[in-house]
Order: C-alpha cells, then sequence, then structure tokens
C-alpha cells in the first residue's frame, strides 16, 4: 500500500513539471540564463551536446502568442542554465490544447398550462505553445594574446 502511494504521489509530482530533460552528455556547473544563447541553426563551431529540454507555457499566465513564445523560451534557458550549457539549439515550437473553458447559462419556467426552457451555452479551447531543443556547450572563442 505505501509502495503504491508513493508512486502515485512521484507520478503527480512528474506530471506537474513543466520543463523536463534526458541527459544526453555531461552537465557542467550551472551558470546564469542570461548567459544561454538560442541558436535556431547548429552553431558553425564545435559544441557539446548536454541534454534534450522539453518545456511549454503552461501556467505562465501569458495570453499572447508572443508571450507563450516568450515564456517557453525563457523555461528552455533557464534549464540549459541550470545544466551549464551556455546555449541551446531550438527544435520546435508549436501550439497544443491545454485545456477548454465552458460558459452555460439556462432559464425556465413553469406554469399549470405548461413549461418552457431555454439554455445557451459555449467553450473555448485553450492552447499553449510547446518547445524543444538541445541544451549544449559552445566553446568560448579563445582570447587573442598580444
Amino acid at each position: 500500500m505505501r509502495l503504491c502511494a508513493t508512486a502515485a504521489l512521484a507520478g503527480l509530482t512528474l506530471a506537474g513539471c513543466v520543463t523536463s530533460h534526458v541527459m544526453v552528455g555531461v552537465a557542467r556547473p550551472p551558470i546564469s540564463p542570461d548567459q544561454v544563447k538560442i541558436y535556431l541553426q547548429p552553431p558553425a563551431v564545435p559544441y557539446e551536446r548536454i541534454a534534450i529540454l522539453e518545456t511549454s507555457s503552461r501556467e505562465s499566465l501569458a495570453f499572447t502568442a508572443q508571450g507563450k513564445t516568450d515564456a517557453v523560451i525563457a523555461r528552455l534557458k533557464g534549464e540549459a542554465a541550470k545544466l551549464g550549457a551556455n546555449g541551446v539549439l531550438l527544435q520546435g515550437l508549436a501550439d497544443r490544447p491545454g485545456g477548454s473553458v465552458g460558459v452555460g447559462i439556462g432559464n425556465t419556467s413553469y406554469s399549470g398550462s405548461g413549461a418552457f426552457g431555454l439554455g445557451l451555452g459555449t467553450s473555448a479551447v485553450m492552447m499553449q505553445k510547446s518547445g524543444s531543443g538541445i541544451a549544449i556547450y559552445v566553446e568560448p572563442p579563445a582570447s587573442k594574446k598580444p
């Protein structure tokens, strides 16, 4: 029984995660997310792959497409920084359904000769932005010595 409860708690904890990674290399000491650069193409210089990253805009309080994209990029940079990566090779951004909101109203009336009912309803799908990338470490350029 205790094992089932522990497994369920672990599952709920993982389900609540917004960002995840799978290690494919060796982590380095953490750095500031401000030091992480986003690459749309592989860098022209050698680099090391550290991890595959996945995230979404879930729970970001962003409403616009740009705001959701900014949240995804910030989360990718934050996760990469925790692993000591100074770059993220962006693999893709996409929209995905993140739930729905429904509203309904109704009214009825009844009299001695019959009843009348009226109802209206609507729902809207809430979209999230998801993103994936590869956390990489790009060797800084060697400084020129005089």
